[in-house]
């Protein structure tokens, strides 16, 4: 895309507000949008379900996750960790047969072992804390045009190898700041969208 198209970086909506273009005509798009993406969140497991979703993205489209998130909830107890952590193989096996999630033998491992994970740091200070160490410091542009947002960043690089670290998976540079932008760790709303503005409610 190039400076010149502008239009594709930003829409105006129905109710008159300029929204990243992004999130299209979708309500629940527009809702998560408007409501969610990029407000900065330190609950430990609001941030454990958005990486485990995060990582359910991988490939796909991030309204196909939000289309299936509740079925997400309702397979994985609520993200609940200490609950996911205790999956044994047939439970794997039934999650890989229902269809209102992924059906991704590796993406539903993954959730189990990101329990796993994110237990031993929630025991041990938190993993909110963990998460926003990685913050961006300092005075950031926010960024007029789609084209100009980072696909990741030094921040989300060393994030995501801490994650590995302990044992995460499905925590590639990319997916870490997509996870970073949706719990609000960086703020990529673009300038002419009106949550940007800083009129959220």
């Amino acid at each position: 895309m190039s400076a010149r198209e502008p239009a594709r970086s930003v829409a105006r909506h129905a109710d008159g507000r300029w929204r990243c273009a992004w999130c299209g005509l979708d309500p629940l798009y527009i809702q998560y949008h408007d409501t969610e993406w990029g407000v900065p969140s330190h609950d430990d497991g609001h941030l454990f379900e958005m990486l485990c979703l995060e990582g359910a993205q991988a490939g796909l489209s991030w309204i196909t996750i939000l289309r299936k998130r509740e079925n997400y909830r309702r397979a994985f107890d609520g993200f609940d960790a200490r609950a996911i952590a205790r999956y044994k193989p047939a439970r794997i096996e039934r999650l890989l047969a229902n269809p209102g999630i992924v059906r991704n033998r590796l993406k539903v491992q993954s959730v189990v072992l990101n329990a796993r994970a994110f237990l031993e740091i929630a025991g041990g200070g938190g993993f909110a804390e963990l998460v926003w160490r990685f913050a961006p410091t300092g005075a950031r542009r926010r960024r007029r045009y789609l084209h100009e947002l980072p696909a990741s960043t030094p921040e989300s690089t060393a994030l995501s190898k801490e994650l590995s670290r302990r044992g995460f998976k499905f925590v590639g540079t990319t997916i870490v700041y997509s996870f970073m932008q949706a719990v609000g760790v960086v703020d990529d709303h673009l300038q002419r969208c009106w949550v940007a503005s800083g009129r959220r409610k």
